[in-house]
């Protein structure tokens, strides 16, 4: 089967009755963790993203504690995966300035990460591409927010 485009989706839904995309929406929910988790931010946390990002934050926090430092292979393999999951959560907002300011906690939380991530390569490279990547994003923000960032940005690219 192939899926639909969305624009045929939304003609579709157009036609529903609001009972019919209520129960749609919840089917929808019941088959994937992700889907379900969309629905909650879009119900309860779209309306206070600071709150939604200070939610992600601590949750980055507990990662991040939770890493085994035995060997910078679970290192590498757990900062990946709190990335993914990051990556995720900033999907779901969609909102610039939560992307960049949650890069840059991740970027500072990997910085202060004890064993020091310089010296290893792989991770001093993931770090390096995620500042680029807040980079790039910088000049989409408004003018004053690009200058905290940038701020904080300049002192994260210090080694």
């Amino acid at each position: 089967m192939k899926a639909a485009t969305i624009a045929q989706l939304k003609k579709e839904l157009q036609f529903r009755s609001q009972d019919e995309v209520l129960q749609l929406c919840l089917r929808l929910a019941r088959f994937k963790k992700e889907n379900k988790e969309l629905l909650t931010y879009l119900l309860f946390e779209a309306g206070n993203e600071d709150g939604y990002i200070e939610t992600v934050k601590l949750e980055v926090d507990e990662m991040f504690l939770d890493i085994n430092t035995n060997s910078f292979f679970y290192i590498k393999k757990s900062v990946r995966k709190i990335l993914r999951t990051l990556k995720k959560y900033i999907r779901y907002s969609g909102n610039k300035e939560t992307e960049v300011e949650l890069l840059l906690y991740f970027c500072q939380k990997l910085k202060a990460f004890s064993p020091s991530i310089h010296r290893n390569i792989t991770l001093q490279n993931l770090y390096n591409r995620q500042l680029d990547y807040v980079q790039k994003k910088l000049p989409a923000l408004h003018e004053d927010l690009q200058y905290d960032y940038r701020v904080l940005l300049e002192d994260l690219q210090m080694n």
